[in-house]
């Protein structure tokens, strides 16, 4: 009994040093073919994080595009209605030049009117002027159109 468990026991170290030896080999080979399997993975990995990379920058780039689109398309619409709002502006201060003009039109009317036929107050307007001046000269237009120069200044 005592030699069969020496037996069993040498045959139990037998198959483990057998069994350490085919582990040892098994992974001298399998080592480099799990380098090369770890290397694809990794390359497999990296060329998905790459494609995906630029579908991101691709994404970005549209996504720019389109801002840059609306943004000269707001532009657009800004200057259209800035310019709507000048054509409407030109057009209120040309219509209110206009109904300036028509009341000083009808303003010198008024005043024309009153002032036909009333010399004597036209006079009296003259006269008043002559005498509220303050040393100006007056230049008073001949039959030949020329003006009588320094016919007596005023003040002297």
């Amino acid at each position: 009994m005592y030699r069969n468990k020496q037996a069993i026991a040498l045959g139990t170290l037998v198959f483990l040093v057998v069994a350490f030896l085919l582990f040892v080999i098994l992974a001298f080979w399998a080592w480099p073919k799990y380098n090369v399997y770890k290397q694809e993975l990794n390359g497999r990995a990296a060329l998905k994080e790459a494609e995906w990379s630029k579908q991101i920058l691709i994404e970005e780039a549209k996504a720019r595009e389109q801002a840059a689109l609306m943004q000269a398309k707001a532009k657009v619409t800004l200057a259209e209605a800035e310019g709507k709002a000048k054509i409407a502006r030109a057009k209120a201060e040309g219509q209110a030049d206009i109904e300036r003009a028509k009341a000083a039109a009808e303003a010198n009317r008024i005043i024309g009117e009153s002032l036909k036929n009333n010399e004597e107050y036209l006079r009296y307007i003259w006269i008043k002027g002559l005498q509220d001046g303050k040393g100006e000269r007056i230049y008073i237009p001949t039959e030949a159109g020329l003006p009588i120069l320094e016919a007596g200044q005023v003040g002297k």
